[in-house]
C-alpha cells in the first residue's frame, strides 16, 4: 500500500481559555493551499482518507474529500506533538518580542517541553502506532494522511534512522510518500513535495 503523507495547510493563531488547548483552523492562505492540494491530489488514485483529529488538519483534507466523495477517518494518534499548549502561533508570525514564542529564540531554553506536550518518547510511539494502523487496515490501497510537521517528522525520523527529530522539516501541504509492504518494510519514496503549493508559500 502507499501513504501519501500531508501536513496541514497554514493555520491561524490561537490562544485557548486557561485550562483549555489551542486548535485553529485554517487561515485564508490555508484555504487555498488545501484547495490547491485537493486539485492535485484528485488524480493520484485514492481509496481512503484519515487525518489527525485537529481541526487544521481535518480543514486540510475536507477539500479533497469532497472532491473524491470520500468519509475522513480521524485518527488521535496522529495530533501534533504540542496538542496541549494553550497557545499555537504560526511559525511565520514567531517573534522574539512576543512572550508565546520568546523563549524559542533563547539558546539555553528546554524546547521539550513546549515541543513534546507528553514527551518525546510516548509522541513517537504513537506517531508509529497510528500509521501502523493505517497501514494495517488498508492493505493493497492507496491513503492520503492528513497530519502535522513533527508527526512527518518524527515518521521520517523512525523510518530513516535519523538521530535529530527536528532535522526534518516539510511545508504546509508538503506530500511525502511512504510505500508499506505487508512484510513489514517501510520506503520513503518522496519527502515534502510543494510544487502544487509554491505560489502559496512564503520563502
Amino acid at each position: 500500500m502507499e501513504l501519501l503523507v500531508i501536513r496541514h495547510a497554514r493555520p491561524v493563531r490561537d490562544e485557548a481559555p486557561e485550562g483549555g488547548s489551542a486548535d485553529p483552523d485554517l487561515a485564508d492562505v490555508g484555504r487555498l493551499q488545501a484547495e490547491a492540494t485537493a486539485d492535485f491530489l484528485s488524480e493520484e488514485g485514492i481509496d481512503h482518507i484519515v487525518a489527525s483529529s485537529m481541526r487544521r488538519a481535518v480543514s486540510t483534507a475536507e477539500p479533497l474529500a469532497g472532491r473524491l466523495g470520500l468519509t475522513v477517518e480521524i485518527l488521535d494518534d496522529l495530533r501534533e506533538s504540542d496538542h496541549r499548549s494553550r497557545i499555537y502561533v504560526p511559525a511565520e508570525e514567531f517573534s522574539r518580542d512576543d512572550p508565546a514564542t520568546a523563549h524559542y529564540y533563547d539558546p539555553d531554553a528546554d524546547l521539550n517541553e513546549t515541543i513534546f506536550s507528553d514527551g518525546y518518547e510516548e509522541f513517537r510511539a504513537r506517531v508509529e502506532r497510528g500509521f501502523e494502523q493505517v497501514i494495517r487496515t488498508n492493505r493493497s490501497r492507496t491513503v492520503a494522511v492528513f497530519c502535522h510537521g513533527m508527526v512527518t517528522g518524527v515518521y521520517l525520523q523512525i523510518l530513516l534512522g535519523i538521530d535529530d527529530p527536528l532535522s526534518l522539516l516539510v511545508d504546509y501541504c508538503g506530500i511525502t510518500r511512504v510505500a508499506a509492504s505487508s512484510t513489514g518494510l517501510r520506503t520513503v519514496r518522496s519527502m515534502n513535495e510543494t510544487h502544487h503549493v509554491r505560489h502559496l508559500l512564503e520563502r
